[in-house]
């Protein structure tokens, strides 16, 4: 059974004066998109009867096969906690369903949906995911407009007065708490403005739907409190960027099938397995985990994010940590994702490598546990650590080689993707950056 059932969500929202109800969704980019309905319409929308154009939807459909259906999950009902004058508003995570009742092959929430189905015929009940993305906030000027002067020049879990954002991610953390997240840890980043708030792990699917809702109620109260939040990977340059480490482990009922006492490290071949399908389908993987040109201005050694195809149990230069935490804790950490990505199809293709791991048996090559940025290339080749991808392009076409992903992204979203980076890189590439007119304009 279910958190709500349609009954108790017609009775909460009579009860608490909700107003409007926003049935959310999200496009091929993992932009939160969302159709608003007065309550008068909420009966209509729990028999799932509300339909919307799916043509004017990034990556959705042409027009000629443009009407779509939202299905809430109705254990995603949740009242925002901000009041408008008019009374509440709450809101419904909706899954993306064609006229005749099937699944839509474009909604990105079904392709994980589909992926934790695949898992569940490997005997794995869940996969548990604790997310951490982090975001900068930066001053607004006196139009409202968005400056690139951040809030305050704190650095590594510095305090208030110097971490001048400390009340806006307080507020932040309360407001989250008030709509049933728990929060694990808040602090400072390294770098300037910047900021983290984890929140517990959950399964895969509802730890996207809390990325998301995380991401909306960020820049909600950043911007009461004056300020922009951007998850935008690398905003500033000469500084650290933003990740998004995504922990992750596989359940069979209610024993983490990662963990083995006998093991040495207190790995299961399971987890070691799945560590290898991540490691070997890093390189292509990058273009759903870290989806924009920008993404790529992160990954640069220097600023801690990993550039490297390695693991270790040790250190933190490499692309996969393990932490120490042993027993049900047992996962692994996946430290490259930045929070530009879309959570559904970022966690659907991390289980699709792993779950490649797991069925071929993968071998676990050793770990790494130098500080790899101090490695020469040399070093690098003998001890067979592959680069991440350098560009968006790159990762785009090894995406494309990719029939693993492929298949697990489904041929609609797979093809929608590549057009729509495609796109993005071509644009990237053919517009005159302000650095190039620093450096040729009067030299040449």
């Amino acid at each position: 059974m279910g958190k709500y059932t349609k009954e108790d969500i017609l009775k909460i929202a009579k009860e608490e004066d909700v107003r409007y109800i926003r049935l959310q969704f999200t496009d091929l980019l993992g932009t939160v998109k969302n159709v608003e309905i007065p309550v008068s319409q909420l009966p209509k929308a729990l028999d799932n009867k509300i339909m919307f154009d799916g043509s004017s939807i990034e990556g959705f459909v042409r027009i000629e096969e443009s009407d779509m259906y939202l299905y809430p999950d109705l254990d995603t009902w949740l009242i925002f906690p901000w009041e408008l004058e008019e009374g509440k508003v709450a809101r419904l995570i909706c899954d993306v369903y064609n006229p005749d009742g099937t699944p839509f092959a474009g909604d990105p929430r079904g392709v994980l949906k589909r992926m934790l189905k695949e898992a569940e015929t490997l005997g794995f009940t869940a996969m548990n995911v604790g997310p951490e993305p982090e975001f900068f906030l930066f001053k607004l000027d006196e139009k409202g407009n968005t400056t690139l002067e951040v809030n305050d020049q704190g650095g590594y879990f510095d305090l208030a007065p110097t971490d001048l954002g400390e009340n806006c991610r307080r507020d932040i953390v309360l407001t989250l708490e008030k709509m049933g997240f728990e929060i694990e840890a808040s602090h400072h980043e390294v770098a300037p403005g910047q900021h983290e708030i984890d929140f517990k792990y959950a399964n895969a699917v509802t730890a996207a739907d809390y990325i998301q809702t995380f991401k909306v109620v960020v820049k909600n109260v950043a911007k009461q409190h004056g300020l922009h939040a951007t998850f935008m990977p690398k905003p500033l340059f000469g500084v650290n960027g933003s990740g998004m480490h995504c922990h992750q482990s596989l359940f069979r009922g209610e024993e983490n099938a990662f963990y083995d006492e006998q093991d040495e490290l207190g790995l299961s071949d399971t987890a070691k397995q799945y560590l290898a399908g991540i490691l070997y389908h890093a390189r292509a993987m990058a273009a759903i985990t870290n989806p924009t040109v920008n993404s790529y201005k992160r990954l640069v050694p220097g600023y801690e994010a990993p550039c490297y195809v390695a693991w270790s149990a040790k250190n933190r230069s490499p692309l996969v940590r393990v932490p120490a935490s042993r027993g049900l804790s047992t996962r692994i950490e996946l430290r490259n994702p930045d929070p530009s990505a879309n959570p559904y199809l970022a966690l659907a293709v991390m289980l699709a490598a792993g779950l490649d791991g797991i069925k071929k048996k993968l071998p676990l090559v050793p770990p790494t546990n130098q500080n790899i940025y101090t490695m020469t290339e040399e070093e690098r080749k003998e001890n067979r650590i592959d680069s991440l991808p350098s560009t968006l392009k790159e990762a785009i076409e090894e995406l494309k080689q990719n029939e693993v992903l492929k298949k697990a992204l489904g041929e609609h979203i797979f093809a929608r993707f590549i057009e729509a980076k495609e796109i993005e890189w071509d644009m990237f590439r053919t517009q005159v950056h302000p650095w190039e007119r620093d450096q040729y304009l009067t030299a040449y």
